[in-house]
């Protein structure tokens, strides 16, 4: 059912959203105590881990206490499901008690299964209907979720634009041209889709003779998935494409879909602290550094009973800000600056794509499209970057290539070993899901 609330008020959960740090924090302990308890009498693995680790639930004292207890990671999920019930070690309830599971993609291993009981599916659906608020959606709004529904833990977040009264369009991952039929046909005002697929659309809506700007009636783009959405080029880019705002949504499918979520001040996500605890740690080491320090993002959920996840470390850089943001929300911001995997090292540097994306974005004579390849050569990681040159532009593509050498140097502080230029379409990177811009061929040594 649908929260009827006035479609002026700024926040769907004020109590929530805006609630004093002391208090919100003095809410996570209450809720870590009993969450750590429950996970250490429920669940065969974190039994077993607390034992080995030698702590238990009543050391748990304050919020700098948690970093006393281990850690899980993806690894854990893979080396604990189906051991002793379909499930596995790390599920806290019986499997009849779970009404709903997602799977993450296996893009880096065996895909990790993510059960929900119907109070876990209830208060994320809430969870979402919040962040779509904050995006900017209303009951008054059509909402055509762009996202696909196979096994997909964002898929199911489109319950939470119904929640809020919006009219939600269901359409999945399809074709190109049948999307743009909806977005013609039906016109819609906001869309949930990747930031590459977001550009991409917008780009063959124009081939079709289409103005993204006039011809649909998009006002809000909401994107995640990768880190585009996140950087002020990439943003920008997609904005003047389409009229439209874009704002950037975050979400694991170890926890649940969208969990953090971009506010009008474009200053970080607000992550839903209240129901998601955040530290953030030394990459190596596993130490707990200060908040805007930058490390690994580390989470612990404060309320999902199917899954208890106990530090879990997402293999995301980046750092948390929880100094008042402009908008009023009191939850904590995080910036997402890339993969643990996906980071390199080039002369000392560390190198991460988002950083790559950011210059290519802003370039002028560009399309925007580009791919990486780190590779070794006589014991050193190099890297190379491919881009495609505009439609419109007539410029030689040594003098391109010589262009985006020196902008990537001088924003990165290291330059690539070769930048190879491409006619515009030509790259192959545009896909309707995660673009796949990333080879490293260190792997393959």
């Amino acid at each position: 059912m649908a929260k009827h609330i006035p479609a002026t008020q700024k926040y769907y959960e004020p109590e929530i959203e805006c609630m004093p740090r002391p208090q919100l924090e003095e809410l996570q302990l209450q809720r870590l105590k009993k969450m750590v308890a429950y996970a250490y009498e429920n669940t065969v693995y974190y039994k077993r881990a607390f034992d080995q680790a030698g702590v238990r639930p009543e050391d748990l004292k304050s919020l700098a206490d948690l970093a006393r207890f281990p850690f899980v990671n993806k690894k854990t999920e893979r080396e604990t499901q189906h051991v002793g019930s379909f499930f596995g070690e790390m599920c806290s309830v019986p499997e009849e008690d779970v009404v709903f599971m997602a799977t993450s993609s296996g893009s880096t291993g065996v895909p990790t299964v993510s059960p929900f009981t119907a109070e876990d599916f209830e208060l994320w659906q809430n969870t979402e209907a919040r962040l779509f608020w904050q995006a900017g959606m209303r009951p008054n709004d059509r909402y055509v979720h762009g996202l696909n529904f196979a096994l997909y833990v964002g898929g199911p977040d489109v319950i939470g634009a119904q929640k809020l009264g919006a009219l939600a369009i269901w359409a999945g991952a399809i074709p190109s041209d049948r999307l743009m039929f909806v977005l013609k046909e039906y016109q819609p005002t906001v869309i949930w889709t990747s930031p590459s697929y977001a550009w991409h659309l917008g780009e063959i809506a124009k081939e079709k003779g289409f103005d993204p700007k006039k011809d649909f009636n998009i006002h809000t783009i909401i994107v995640a998935g990768e880190a585009g959405g996140s950087i002020h080029s990439t943003r920008e880019s997609i904005e003047e494409l389409w009229g439209a705002k874009v704002v950037d949504f975050y979400g694991l499918s170890d926890i649940y879909g969208a969990c953090a979520a971009m506010c009008e001040a474009k200053d970080g996500l607000h992550i839903v602290e209240d129901q998601i605890l955040v530290e953030t740690v030394d990459p190596t080491t596993g130490e707990v550094i200060p908040d805007g320090q930058t490390g690994e993002l580390v989470y612990t959920t404060l309320c999902k009973k199917a899954r208890p996840m106990i530090r879990f470390r997402s293999g995301d850089i980046g750092y948390v800000d929880k100094t008042p943001c402009s908008c009023g929300r009191t939850l904590a911001r995080i910036h997402v600056t890339g993969r643990k995997d996906e980071m390199f090292v080039v002369s000392a540097v560390n190198v991460f794509p988002s950083d790559i994306e950011y210059v290519v974005r802003g370039l002028k004579g560009l399309t925007g499209e580009y791919s990486i390849r780190v590779y070794e050569q006589d014991f050193t990681c190099r890297y190379e970057v491919s881009v495609e040159r505009a439609d419109d532009s007539d410029e030689p593509f040594d003098e391109v290539a010589s262009r985006t050498m020196a902008a990537l140097k001088a924003h990165i502080g290291v330059r690539p070993r070769n930048v190879i230029v491409y006619d515009a379409g030509k790259l192959g990177t545009s896909s309707a899901h995660k673009a796949s811009r990333f080879i490293d061929e260190r792997k393959q040594k």
